[in-house]
């Protein structure tokens, strides 16, 4: 038997914070057992509900509870500390609000290290932990990715408010990036008197981030007393899990059978953007073949 993972996660004092969460489930169906699902940075539940809307579908046993992160969505108004510890625990008071079983957790980039941190916490093991082109260990740099490092700066530059969403897209157009993108980006605003404004504070984004790149949770990946399944989906045109980063969780899922390590070969970091059949396939096999925890 795997000896516990030690803590590396720093405890914080709990601050009560419950964040947003929207539920989804198959019409007609009343669910064994939920799923929280977590966006990535800058993002928001509803970038999944097409997704977890799929899920639900292919597997009516499960629901689906779309999290909007601390610092995020309408969980914009989040007390501090802004870190991962933080983020997972709102998890387990969301889940005490809830009163529903959760079994699972699928998580994004930075809700994939969400998850792994939920994993280390979390009271009960879950069936299953899903992580999505996420980094597992730690790096120097808080914002080690160019284009995230990039989107960034270009948030902090641009103006305070917008007269119309449109005039946000152009923007963000101007500034080289695609009109999807755009789109994506401008769900952060909201509607403040006769213009719009960003929803998202970018100093509680940034600390957000350092708390993702300076935490190292290898260590819930080879130990994981919190999970009986563990799921990596990797972009194999992604940059963010590193060649030796990919070996070491090939490695480990050799010897070790509660690791479970896939490859979207097509797909970029935005895997449910760039191959959402692949990754739909392989969480719902998964998903729908996992009996019920005794």
């Amino acid at each position: 038997m795997l000896a516990p993972a030690p803590c590396s996660i720093p405890r914080v004092q709990q601050s009560g914070f419950v964040p947003h969460s929207d539920l989804v489930t198959a019409p007609g169906a009343s669910p064994e057992r939920w799923m929280l699902v977590l966006h990535g940075i800058l993002g928001s539940g509803a970038n999944w509900r097409s997704f977890a809307r799929r899920l639900a579908t292919a597997c009516p046993s499960w629901g689906f509870v779309l999290v909007d992160l601390r610092a995020h969505g309408q969980s914009a108004d989040a007390p501090p500390p802004y870190t991962l510890r933080a983020a997972a625990e709102d998890l387990l008071r969301l889940e005490a609000t809830l009163g529903k079983p959760i079994a699972a957790v699928l998580g994004h980039s930075f809700g994939g290290k969400v998850a792994l941190a939920l994993a280390e916490i979390s009271p009960t093991p879950l069936d299953q932990v899903w992580v999505l082109d996420s980094l597992p260990g730690s790096r120097t740099e808080e914002l080690a990715s160019p284009r995230t490092a990039a989107v960034v700066r270009m948030l902090e530059d641009m103006p305070q408010s917008f007269p119309t969403r449109e005039r946000f897209v152009e923007i963000v157009e101007e500034r080289g990036h695609d009109r999807t993108f755009a789109a994506w980006l401008a769900m952060n605003l909201r509607r403040d008197g006769d213009a719009y404004r960003l929803r998202i504070d970018m100093t509680k984004i940034r600390a957000l981030f350092a708390s993702y790149y300076h935490t190292d949770l290898w260590p819930v990946v080879e130990h994981p007393a919190k999970a009986r399944e563990l799921h990596f989906v990797v972009g194999g045109r992604s940059d963010v899990i590193a060649p030796d980063d990919r070996a070491r969780l090939a490695a480990i899922a050799a010897r070790a059978p509660h690791l479970h390590v896939h490859t979207l070969p097509s797909a970029g970091h935005w895997l449910h953007v760039d191959d959402p059949e692949g990754l739909f396939a392989v969480v719902s096999s998964a998903l729908c073949a996992s009996p019920a925890s005794e």
